[in-house]
C-alpha cells in the first residue's frame, strides 16, 4: 500500500513539473492581448519578437527584465506608443515567463 502511495505521489509531482512544458506561449500571448500589438517578424504597434530577441540577445537577466517591463508597461523604449501594464490577472507569471522565453528564441 505504501509503495502505491509513493508511486501516486510521484506521478502527481511529475505531472505538476511537466505542465509548464505543455504550455503554449503563443496561445497565452493571444489570450492576454499581446498579439494585438506584436508579431513574430514585423513591427505592428510594438516591436516584432525578432527585433526584441536581437536587442536582448546574450544579455544575462533578459527574461527577468522583460517580464518586469511587461508587468509595468512603459514608454520610449521602442517609440512613442506606450505599452500598457500587463498584470497577473491578464497573464500568469508562468505564462509570461514562457512567452518571454519564446520571444527571446525568435
Amino acid at each position: 500500500m505504501r509503495s502505491l502511495t509513493v508511486i501516486a505521489a510521484g506521478a502527481v509531482l511529475g505531472l505538476g513539473l511537466a505542465a509548464p512544458a505543455w504550455a503554449d506561449p503563443q496561445a497565452s500571448m493571444t489570450k492576454a492581448g499581446c498579439m494585438a500589438c506584436h508579431a513574430k517578424d514585423k513591427k505592428l504597434v510594438g516591436p516584432s519578437f525578432k527585433d526584441i530577441a536581437a536587442k536582448y540577445k546574450g544579455q544575462s537577466g533578459a527574461v527577468a527584465l522583460l517580464m518586469e517591463k511587461s508587468r509595468k508597461g512603459g514608454k520610449g523604449n521602442w517609440g512613442p506608443v506606450p505599452m500598457p501594464p500587463n498584470p497577473e490577472s491578464k497573464i500568469s507569471d508562468a505564462d509570461l515567463k514562457a512567452a518571454v522565453e519564446f520571444i527571446l528564441q525568435s
